[in-house]
C-alpha cells in the first residue's frame, strides 16, 4: 500500500518520457517547402507570444490568489497557498510544452499529407500525444508527489484540504486558458469567416484572407492550451475528489486537525485513486503505441484503436490492482470492505459512462449520422432552418446525456456501497467519487486523440495558404473531419467527468461544514441560492459569447479594411501580402481583455454568497452544477453538429461549395462556433471550480 504513491510517480516519469520521445519524432520529421515553414513559423510565433502574454496576466491572479489562501482563515494554512502554486505552474508547464509541439507538428503533418493520410494521422496523433502525456503525466506527478508531501512526509494538519488545494490551482490555469483560448480561436475564426467565406466568396484558409494565421493560431491556443489545461483540471480533480471525500467519510484519518498517527487498512481508500491513475496511465502508455497509419483502414479506427486498447487493459488492471490492495477484507474505520470487486465496478462504470456519452456526442455531431445530414438538409431552405435545428439537436443531445450520467452516478453509488456490505449508507458516495477518476483513467490518450484535431486543422490551412495540390487538402480535410469529432468526444468525457467529480466535492463541502449546512428546499436562503446558482451558467456563457462577438467584430472590421485598401489583395495578384499580424494582436488583445470578468466571477461569486449565507452557497452550487451540465452538452453538440453539417456540404452534398445551401451552412458554422469552443468548454470547469473554491473556503465561511 505504501508504494502506490511511488508507482504513480514511475507511471508519471513514464508518460512524460513517452511525451519526449514522440516530440523527438515529430521534429525530426520534414516540414516541407520554404513557404510552408514560414507559415508554420507565423503560427508557432503567434500562439506562443499569446501563451506567454496570457500566462503573464494570469500569474497575476494566481499571485492573488496564493495570498488570499494565506490569510484567509481556512484549514491548512499555509501549506494550501503552495499546493495551490504547484497546481497553477504544472498546468502551465503542460499547456506551454503541448503548445510548442503542437505548432511543429502542423506543418510536418501537411507535408506528410502529399504522402497519404497513412503517414499523416499517426504524425498529428504524436503531435497530440505530446500534450496527452504531459497533461496526464505532470498531473498525476503533482498529485502522488503533493500526496506524499504533506499527508506522509511532513504531515501537515487539515493535509488532505491542501491536496484539495493543488486541485484549485489546476482549476484557475484551466479557467483563464479555456476562456480565453475560445474567445481569441473564434474572434479569428468568425471574423474570417463572415467576411472570407461569405462576402468575399474565397474558400476556408486562403493565404489572401488576413484572419488566416490568427484563425490557425487560435486552433492551438484554444484547442490545445485551453483543452489540455480543461482536462488537467479534470484529471487532477477525479483523483483529489476520492481522497478529499474518503478522508470526511470515514473519520479515521484525523485527530482534530492533526494527522492521526496510523490510518491502517483505510489508508487503502485513499491510495486506491492514485492507483487508479498509475494503471491508466500505464495502460494509455501501451493504447498510444497501438495508434499507426495504415493503407486502407478507416482513419477513425485507427486512431480510436489506442483509446480502445487504453480502456480494455485499464479494466484488466484495475480489476487485479483492487483485489491486491484490498485483500483479505480489511476492516476501515466503522466499515467491512467485504467485496472489494464492486469498487473495479464502480471504475469500469465510470470508463463506460465516459465513452459512451463520448459516442452519443459523436453520434450528434459526425456527419456519418441522421443529426447532421438532417441540418445539412435544412441548409436548402436557409440559414434559418440551420440554426433552428442544430440549435434542436443540440438540447435533444442532452437526453442521453443525462441518462448516462444519472445511470452511472446510481450505479457508481450502489456498487460503492455493495463493497462495504450496504446498499444505502453514504459511504456509497465513495463510489461515485470513483466513477470519475474511472472516466478519465485514459487522460493521456483521450488528450492525444483530442490535440489531434487542430493540428490536422492547422495542417489543412496550412496546406491551403502554401498552395499544394488539391489532392493534399483532400487528405487534410479528411483529417479535420475526424478532428471534429474527436475533440466533441473529448470534450463529452471532460463534460461528464465534471459532473461527477463536482457531485464529489460538493459532497465534500457539506461534509467540512458539517452540521452547520442544512441544505433544505423549504429553507429560504437554499432556494435563493439554488436560483442564483442556475443563473449563473446562463450569465457565464452569456458573457463569453459577447466577447467573441465584439472581438469578431474588430475582426471584421480589419479584414474589410485590408481587402479594400490593400490593392491586389483580394484578386491574388503575386507579392500582395495581407497583414497577418494585425489581426493576430486584435485577436490576442481582445481574448486577455475579455477572459477577465467571465473568469472572475467563478471565483468571486462563491466567495460573495459564502461569506453571506453557507446554505445559501450550498443551493448556489446545487443550480450551477445542473444547468452548466446542460448547457455545457447542449452548446458542444450544436456547435459541432453545424460544423459538420457545413463540412459534409463541403465534401459535395447538396451542392457542394458556392451553394446558398453552403452559405447558409457557414452561417450555422459561425454560431456554433463559439457554442462549441468557447462557452460550452468552459462550462465544466466553471460548475468545478465554482465547488472546488467553496470546500477550500467553507472553514472561512463558518
Amino acid at each position: 500500500m505504501t508504494a502506490v504513491p511511488y508507482l504513480a510517480l514511475i507511471a508519471s516519469v513514464l508518460a512524460l518520457l513517452l511525451a519526449y520521445y514522440f516530440a523527438k519524432v515529430v521534429l525530426r520529421a520534414d516540414q516541407g517547402t520554404d513557404l510552408m515553414r514560414e507559415i508554420g513559423a507565423a503560427i508557432r510565433e503567434g500562439a506562443m507570444a499569446f501563451l506567454r502574454r496570457e500566462y503573464t496576466w494570469v500569474s497575476v491572479f494566481v499571485a492573488a490568489m496564493f495570498v488570499l489562501l494565506l490569510v484567509v482563515p481556512i484549514d491548512g494554512r499555509p501549506a494550501a497557498s503552495f499546493a495551490y502554486l504547484m497546481g497553477a505552474v504544472l498546468s502551465s508547464v503542460a499547456g506551454f510544452i503541448g503548445m510548442r509541439i503542437a505548432t511543429a507538428a502542423n506543418t510536418r503533418t501537411a507535408n506528410a499529407a502529399r504522402q497519404g493520410a497513412a503517414k499523416a494521422l499517426p504524425l498529428a496523433f504524436k503531435g497530440g500525444a505530446v500534450m496527452g502525456f504531459t497533461v496526464a503525466g505532470l498531473a498525476l506527478l503533482g498529485i502522488s508527489f503533493n500526496y506524499l508531501l504533506w499527508v506522509k512526509w511532513l504531515g501537515v494538519d487539515q493535509a488532505f484540504q491542501v491536496v484539495a488545494a493543488f486541485g484549485l490551482g489546476a482549476s484557475s490555469i484551466a479557467l483563464f486558458a479555456r476562456i480565453g483560448g475560445g474567445i481569441y480561436t473564434k474572434a479569428a475564426d468568425v471574423g474570417g469567416d463572415l467576411v472570407g467565406k461569405v462576402e468575399a466568396g474565397i474558400p476556408e484558409d486562403d493565404p489572401r484572407n488576413p484572419a488566416t494565421i490568427a484563425d490557425a493560431v487560435g486552433d492551438n491556443v484554444g484547442d490545445v492550451a485551453g483543452m489540455g489545461a480543461d482536462l488537467f483540471e479534470s484529471y487532477a480533480g477525479s483523483i483529489v475528489a476520492p481522497v478529499v471525500l474518503a478522508s470526511l467519510l470515514v473519520p479515521v484519518f484525523l485527530e482534530g486537525d492533526s494527522l492521526a498517527s496510523d490510518f491502517g487498512a483505510a489508508e487503502g481508500l485513499l491510495m486506491y485513486p492514485i492507483l487508479i491513475g498509475a494503471l491508466g496511465m500505464i495502460a494509455s502508455i501501451v493504447g498510444a503505441l497501438f495508434v499507426r497509419g495504415r493503407e486502407g483502414r478507416s482513419l477513425s479506427g485507427q486512431l480510436h484503436t489506442g483509446q480502445y486498447v487504453a480502456m480494455a487493459l485499464t479494466v484488466v488492471f484495475s480489476v487485479v490492482g483492487t483485489l491486491v490492495l484490498f485483500s483479505g477484507s480489511p476492516t476501515i474505520g466503522d466499515y467491512v470492505l467485504s467485496a472489494p470487486i464492486f469498487l473495479a465496478l464502480t471504475i469500469i462504470v465510470g470508463l463506460l459512462g465516459g465513452w459512451a456519452i463520448g459516442f452519443t456526442s459523436e453520434y450528434f455531431t459526425s456527419e456519418h449520422y441522421r443529426p447532421v445530414k438532417g441540418i445539412a438538409q435544412q441548409s436548402e431552405t436557409g440559414a434559418a432552418t440551420v440554426t433552428i435545428e442544430g440549435i434542436a439537436q443540440g438540447k435533444l443531445s442532452t437526453l442521453p446525456a443525462v441518462v448516462l450520467v444519472v445511470g452511472m452516478i446510481g450505479l457508481s453509488y450502489w456498487f460503492g456501497g455493495l463493497a462495504f456490505g450496504s446498499t444505502g449508507d453514504v459511504i456509497g458516495l465513495y463510489g461515485v467519487a470513483l466513477a470519475a477518476i474511472g472516466m478519465l483513467s485514459v487522460t493521456g490518450v483521450i488528450v492525444a486523440v483530442d490535440a489531434y484535431g487542430p493540428i490536422a486543422d492547422n495542417a489543412g490551412g496550412i496546406a491551403e495558404m502554401a498552395e499544394l495540390p488539391p489532392e493534399v487538402r483532400g487528405v487534410t480535410d479528411s483529417l479535420d473531419a475526424l478532428g471534429n469529432t474527436t475533440a466533441a468526444v473529448a470534450k463529452g468525457f471532460a463534460v461528464g467527468s465534471a459532473a461527477v467529480t463536482a457531485l464529489a466535492l460538493f459532497k465534500s463541502f457539506s461534509l467540512t461544514a458539517g452540521d452547520q449546512v442544512f441544505l433544505d428546499i423549504n429553507d429560504t436562503a437554499v432556494t435563493i441560492g439554488l436560483f442564483l446558482g442556475a443563473m449563473t451558467p446562463f450569465v457565464f456563457a452569456a458573457l463569453t459569447m459577447s466577447s467573441v462577438g465584439r472581438a469578431a467584430q474588430a475582426m471584421i472590421v480589419e479584414v474589410r479594411r485590408q481587402f479594400a485598401e490593400i490593392p491586389g489583395l483580394r484578386e491574388g495578384e503575386p507579392g500582395v501580402k495581407p497583414d497577418s499580424r494585425r489581426c493576430v494582436d486584435i485577436s490576442t488583445q481582445a481574448a486577455l481583455r475579455e477572459m477577465l470578468l467571465p473568469g472572475g466571477l467563478a471565483i468571486v461569486l462563491p466567495l460573495v454568497i459564502g461569506f453571506i449565507d453557507v446554505n445559501a452557497l450550498g443551493g448556489f452550487l446545487a443550480g450551477a452544477v445542473v444547468t452548466g451540465f446542460l448547457l455545457a452538452i447542449y452548446m458542444a453538440n450544436s456547435g459541432g453538429a453545424w460544423d459538420n453539417a457545413k463540412k459534409y456540404i463541403e465534401a459535395g452534398a447538396h451542392g457542394g461549395k458556392g451553394t446558398d445551401a453552403h452559405a447558409a451552412a457557414v452561417v450555422g458554422d459561425t454560431i456554433g462556433d463559439p457554442f462549441k469552443d468557447t462557452s460550452g468548454p468552459a462550462m465544466n470547469i466553471l460548475i468545478k471550480v465554482m465547488t472546488i473554491v467553496s470546500l477550500v473556503f467553507v472553514p472561512a465561511f463558518l
